[in-house]
């Protein structure tokens, strides 16, 4: 009890001293952490870090027991660690910078503004038009801005800039439309471009069964933080491709309330505040189906 006395008027004694400056070099940190957190939750990434704090064990333990040799290699191991690291974390490290390259800093601290009734439209319009093309078998890559520019994109397929509507969607990806073998970009609630060419991801967990489509969507949520909705045409499934993972065989209904959460409910997971507040929360990322 003593201590946790202490504890406390050592904590109000401290307040006070704490600086702006102390409050901002918190929230970086915290920050960082956060990214790493991100940057090892791959099964791959995972392996690595528990191999490296395996190491750092071992050379505490052997410079207990005075394991002079063993602990020498281990030291120059974790020398050249950060160099092996920079190499095998590339792709990886790419993304990111990518990532902050298409944030402003505006978009980065504060909170994005909610999407309007004309977007929650674009989402049910959408939502529908898949649900059909799904029936029908028809393959489809729509991709939804979201903080990140993803103006880059729009400027490898065909300017369109219309309001959304099932009919519009399944008139572009159509077999024989002219348009129907790229992705369609929706920002703002409007179709902005259509038959964009997006970045294949080069993740080697994927599995062996998705095409060319499908690991286009994950590319590009890789390379951004953008929403893709994938309808397959070999099987006819509806996937959505979010942080480089892939949720599969979605209903219409769950498509919908997928797209209302990501775009809408979830705004303030895209900014730091946002982002610290879900990880002091605990949050948890959703590794469901690939």
């Amino acid at each position: 009890m003593k201590d946790i006395i202490n504890f406390f008027l050592n904590l109000r004694n401290t307040l006070p001293t704490i600086s702006v400056i102390d409050v901002i070099d918190i929230l970086l940190v915290t920050v960082i952490i956060y990214q790493v957190i991100a940057l090892i939750r791959t099964s791959t990434a995972s392996r690595i870090a528990k191999a490296i704090v395996i190491m750092l064990f071992l050379t505490f333990v052997t410079e207990l027991l005075n394991l002079h040799t063993v602990n020498y290699l281990l030291d120059k191991i974790l020398e050249l660690g950060f160099v092996a690291l920079v190499i095998v974390f590339q792709p990886e490290l790419r993304r990111l910078l990518e990532r902050l390259g298409g944030s402003n800093l505006r978009e980065l601290i504060t909170k994005p503004q909610s999407l309007d009734k004309g977007e929650e439209e674009a989402i049910e319009q959408i939502a529908q038009a898949c649900s059909t093309m799904a029936a029908e078998k028809v393959g489809a890559l729509i991709v939804f801005e979201r903080s990140n520019s993803l103006e880059q994109i729009c400027a490898t397929g065909t300017r369109v800039d219309a309001a959304v509507s099932q009919e519009l969607v399944r008139n572009i990806f159509f077999p024989k439309a002219a348009l129907h073998d790229g992705a369609m970009i929706i920002r703002s609630g409007r179709v902005e471009a259509a038959g964009c060419v997006l970045p294949l991801s080069e993740n080697r967990s994927l599995s062996t069964d998705l095409g060319t489509r499908h690991r286009a969507g994950v590319g590009m949520s890789e390379s951004s933080d953008a929403v893709v909705v994938i309808v397959s045409e070999e099987t006819g499934t509806i996937s959505v491709a979010i942080d480089g993972m892939l949720k599969r065989r979605l209903s219409n209904e769950s498509l919908q309330k997928l797209l209302t959460r990501e775009l809408i409910n979830h705004t303030e997971n895209r900014n730091v505040v946002g982002r610290i507040k879900r990880l002091v929360k605990g949050g948890k990322t959703d590794d469901s189906g690939t």
